[in-house]
């Protein structure tokens, strides 16, 4: 009797072998597949035969469930049983199903088994969600088929009417599983089963495929995915075959093994991996839609916040339950700049794309990449798109549609690229996204322990360029190699010369992204402590504004490097790093002059000399230029007054000999003059030369709707620098304040740095904004017999940041001229008068 067993046993190695031998070679999973499937069935036979069917011929029945029901066993699938029975086992009976079990696991199969009553398989509860979709995927082995029958020939009759309960459960449970890896299918080291795209994704579809309510109409999101099927089912027969377990994670060292197989055809894992993206991304695109399209109704709360939402339509697009649909979606073929409409009405709204648009905008993706791909001035439009709130989502539906790519063919390089690093978890472009992402986050976000972060956030001016930067700092990766931050700057430069961003725009961007890595740097490799630290940070960073670019920046890109990168210690090691460097940019103002020596050009260097550093870093030489001719005609009148219209905003820039008062009086004179102050600087050269610069917004438009006022307001401030106009007549009728809503009312903050300054010391206010704020806080320095030495002025919104370097007879102020001048300032700032 033993020898037909032994050739059974000797040729079930043999098919195995060959099978196995085969599947290397032709990277098929599907013979391995369904060997390995009857192999466990005949093993699963032949244990029932000899242990359960004696004990029991009549009450039980044997059905395969899960992938072994599927017939879809991979070589160390677990196998899983159901076991029904007339009513529960006892005694022998008991005794007969432990043989049984043991023998399977004996025979080297990891079992998972569940008893159940007929009855008990047809109870639909929530506790019981595994066993009823188990069951979708049953198939009769052995025993009593009468006692089979009784739930196989009742399950449709169960299921009918709980399909939509049914359904929205298996999503639910979908999406909790989708969020467990972020949500995302780009991780460098895959989870082929589980994750996002994976082969579970796959089965769910197959399984609301059969919950549809009319099985008569045909599902489409089942369509295009055979080749993802076999794709991924080559990849989990592989790294089971590989590791001798049941392993389903496609590592590093699986993704260069399995890129060198025959079917792997011996390429680069990184050119592979792609594939596997682009199938993945098909699959889990399928489950978002599918799972959108059969999830249950609306509660009526729901469905009155839907219809709320659909209030956002406009004449081109219109929003039904949480899509944005194109009201004439032929348009994106002949109109390609409606696309990027598009998506800054998503990046307003925070709303995702119906599936029939990104269809579209797909089909249509030849147009758009020849509209963009001609040089044009098309970053007003994307700028706007990065301005808004919601700009990570609308980027990564630009990614998933192939915008991104169409608009900036460069963006192709680092799509699904997989880059060999041990502490990302994510491709380069899923990196940049989420790093995108993570900023919009930070800006909506109320958590107290980034509540410094969010502040420097408000203050900063070009949130869009700072995005713009994020999305192409690391597009130099694309071409492999170290050195990838040279390359990345030589690939936007190009970028950024296609769509015609402004030069200054542009020094920001190639600053940042030549910078990127500093903040991080030093925080994990410096010594914050060593004054030798503030002063490389100081020299790198150049400005406080910078600084504050800088910080956001090396949050977000540190955030996106995996879920857990962004630790307590970090952000507070990133908080040590900006306060460190933010002291050492500040007290350079008052410290850090400008010393020429030998030059070529005397007037010049008399000029420049004696002025801080911060000079030369935030002025071009054009700037530098038209301050040295103000200069000249300062000498011959004694007040020089420049008025420049840019980027929406009018520079203010004045050229005089210094005098108490000075600041105060020009501050007044603008806001007497119906001018909002938002940015200014003072300083003043070695000679007594004052150098003032005010960035004014006009809210009347006076300026706008009456050119020649320009020259009148020059006429103004040249009066009140030489004392021929008193700025308290000029005030006498500036607007009235309109005041921010209650809740975002900003108490003055009032602090003084005695250390900052060899020689000054530095007073920083934070208040709310308001017309005459300047030149009432200026008023009050110079009232209390103080000098003011160097000015730097921030507002963002209706809070403004006001930095003045102060002497008192050429000291520093003693701890009572502090204390009353702390008290004057905190007046100052809550009056009106």
């Amino acid at each position: 009797m033993g020898k037909p067993h032994s050739d059974e046993k000797r040729g079930e190695q043999t098919a195995w072998h060959a099978a196995r031998e085969e599947f290397f070679v032709s990277g098929s999973a599907a013979a391995v597949v369904a060997l390995r499937s009857e192999l466990v069935e005949r093993t699963v036979l032949g244990a029932f035969e000899e242990y359960l069917a004696p004990a029991l011929p009549q009450g039980l029945a044997l059905a395969a469930v899960g992938g072994f029901g599927r017939r879809e066993l991979y070589p160390h699938s677990d196998v899983d049983l159901l076991i029904i029975v007339d009513r529960p086992l006892a005694g022998p009976a008991r005794e007969a199903l432990s043989a049984f079990l043991r023998e399977l696991w004996d025979k080297g199969l990891r079992v998972s088994h569940s008893v159940r009553t007929p009855r008990e398989c047809l109870e639909l509860r929530e506790d019981n969600t595994e066993l009823t979709i188990s069951l979708l995927d049953g198939r009769f082995l052995a025993g009593d088929s009468s006692v089979y029958g009784r739930v196989e020939e009742r399950l449709p009759q169960v299921l009918r009417p709980h399909r939509r309960r049914l359904t929205e459960l298996l999503c639910r449970l979908a999406r909790s599983r989708h969020a467990k890896f972020q949500g995302t299918i780009f991780h460098l080291e895959p989870n082929v089963k589980e994750a996002p795209g994976g082969l579970r994704d796959l089965h769910l579809l197959d399984w609301l495929d059969r919950l549809r309510e009319d099985p008569l109409i045909r599902s489409t999101w089942l369509e295009g995915l055979g080749g993802a099927r076999e794709f991924l089912a080559l990849v989990r027969c592989f790294l089971h075959l590989r590791s001798g377990r049941d392993d389903n994670v496609l590592s590093f060292d699986a993704q260069e093994e399995l890129a060198q197989t025959g079917f792997g055809r011996g390429r680069p894992a990184e050119e592979w991996m792609r594939h596997y993206y682009v199938h993945a991304r098909a699959v889990y695109g399928s489950v978002v839609r599918a799972m959108e399209l059969t999830e249950g109704r609306s509660s009526s709360l729901l469905a009155e916040f839907f219809a709320w939402r659909s209030r956002l339509s406009t004449a081109d697009f219109t929003v039904s339950r949480e899509s944005v649909l194109l009201k004439s979606p032929q348009r994106i073929e002949h109109e390609p700049e409606i696309v990027l409409r598009l998506f800054r009405f998503v990046a307003r709204h925070g709303l995702k794309l119906a599936w029939e648009i990104e269809r579209r905008i797909r089909d249509a993706l030849g147009a758009v990449e020849r509209h963009y791909s001609e040089r044009g001035p098309h970053w007003p439009a994307l700028l706007e798109v990065l301005a808004l709130p919601h700009a990570g989502r609308a980027l990564s539906a630009m990614n998933a549609t192939g915008v991104l790519g169409a608009m900036f063919p460069e963006w192709r390089r680092i799509e699904c690229l997989v880059v060999r690093d041990f502490y990302h978890r994510y491709t380069v472009d899923e990196h940049t996204l989420r790093a995108i992402e993570a900023l919009d986050d930070l800006i909506a976000s109320a958590d107290a322990s980034r509540a410094w972060l969010a502040g420097l956030a408000s203050e900063i001016e070009r949130a869009d360029l700072l995005r713009f930067a994020l999305l192409f700092h690391d597009i130099g990766k694309g071409e492999g190699g170290g050195g990838h931050i040279e390359r990345s700057l030589k690939i936007v430069d190009a970028v950024m010369e296609r769509i015609q961003l402004p030069l200054l725009e542009r020094r920001l961007v190639g600053w940042l992204i030549a910078r990127h890595l500093d903040l991080s740097v030093a925080m994990t490799s410096r010594d914050l402590e060593d004054p030798a630290t503030a002063r490389f940070l100081a020299d790198r960073l150049e400005t406080v504004e910078r600084l504050k670019y800088l910080t956001l920046f090396t949050y977000a890109d540190i955030s996106a490097v995996n879920p857990w990168a962004m630790t307590p210690r970090r952000l507070e090691l990133l908080r040590r790093s900006y306060l460190v460097a933010y002291r050492e940019l500040t007290r350079e103002l008052a410290t850090e002059r400008i010393e020429v020596g030998g030059s070529d050009d005397p007037e010049r260097a008399e000029f420049l000399e004696g002025l801080p550093v911060r000079y030369l870093r935030v002025h071009s030489e054009e700037e530098i230029a038209r301050h040295l001719e103000l200069a000249r005609r300062c000498r011959e009148r004694g007040a020089a007054v420049e008025l420049e219209r840019r980027d929406g905003v009018h520079l203010v820039t004045i050229v005089a000999r210094d005098r108490p008062f000075l600041f105060a009086s020009i501050a007044g004179a603008l806001a007497g003059l119906g001018m909002n102050i938002v940015k200014a600087e003072a300083y003043t050269n070695r000679r007594g030369l004052a150098v003032d610069t005010f960035v004014c917004e006009d809210p009347a438009r006076t300026l706008e709707l009456n050119p020649s006022e320009a020259g009148r307001l020059c006429l103004t401030l040249e009066r009140v620098i030489l004392g021929k106009v008193r700025v308290r007549d000029l005030l006498a009728s500036r607007p009235k304040r309109v005041r921010p809503s209650r809740g975002s009312r900003i108490e003055p903050r009032v602090a003084f740095d005695g250390g900052a300054s060899e020689s000054a010391t530095l007073i920083e206010i934070v208040a709310e904004d308001r017309p005459g704020l300047l030149y009432d806080l200026a008023r009050t320095i110079s009232e209390a017999g103080c000098n003011i030495e160097v000015v730097l002025i921030d507002t963002k919104a209706h809070k403004a940041i006001d930095v003045f370097y102060v002497t008192f007879e050429g000291g520093k102020l003693g701890v009572a001229q502090q204390e009353r001048l702390r008290r004057a300032l905190t007046e100052a700032a809550r009056s009106d008068a």
